[in-house]
């Protein structure tokens, strides 16, 4: 005689399966700022119970991705030019830093992950194909910072990845964002930690210039 059993999903894990959902879907804009957030219209779609919709809703509120307009109303946040303003400051300070310490540390098999992903941006980036250069350009980023060997700075980068990554999402300057990216990453292989920071620097400052003209038109950042 057999049985058959049906297996239950952990509530933590529904709640990172929802997060994870809704959190893409935000960077993606299937979400965009100002699209409300309903719990009880989430659990269905989802096909699960509140509890984990909630719990994902207020993991979003803590990531900086949506706020309650009012105290029943959540909603996808809209940027301001000082949300972008403040973060690319941070990242400023913590990728330029990581990208001198990466250039000083960084092994032979770092340097051709690098080169691989650099590959990938350059297919994606002929074909036309935003999500894959999106994931590609964040994965690079984020493969510099641990070539930092430091993970004091990819903990204080973890908090603001996401917010990082659904800005320069708008940047479509994409053949530019190749061209800095090998230069960066040409910098770095050079072991000249003083070469990496001043490529790293111009990189951040040229990516925000493009990010503030892609959400808020010819506005000029301060």
């Amino acid at each position: 005689m057999s049985s058959t059993t049906t297996k239950i999903e952990p509530l933590g894990a529904v709640r990172e399966r929802v997060l994870a959902t809704l959190r893409q879907e935000i960077i993606a804009g299937g979400l965009r700022p100002g699209d409300r957030l309903v719990e009880r219209e989430l659990a269905e779609r989802f096909g699960v119970s509140r509890v984990p919709v909630r719990e994902a809703i207020r993991a979003l509120v803590a990531e900086g991705f949506v706020h309650f307009e009012t105290p029943r109303r959540i909603v996808v946040r809209r940027l301001t030019p000082n949300d972008v303003k403040e973060l690319f400051e941070l990242r400023e300070a913590l990728e330029v830093y990581a990208a001198g310490l990466a250039a000083d540390r960084a092994t032979p098999e770092d340097l051709a992950e690098v080169e691989e992903l650099l590959d990938r941006a350059a297919t994606a980036t002929e074909a036309g194909d935003a999500e894959t250069i999106t994931d590609v350009n964040s994965r690079l980023h984020d493969r510099i910072v641990a070539m930092a060997d430091n993970s004091l700075l990819v903990e204080a980068l973890e908090p603001v990845a996401g917010r990082l990554r659904w800005m320069t999402r708008r940047n479509e300057e994409w053949p530019q964002l190749l061209v800095e990216h090998r230069e960066l990453y040409e910098a770095i292989a050079s072991g000249d930690p003083d070469r990496a920071r001043t490529h790293a620097l111009a990189h951040v400052r040229t990516n925000y210039r493009s990010t503030v003209r892609q959400l808020f038109g010819d506005a000029e950042p301060s």
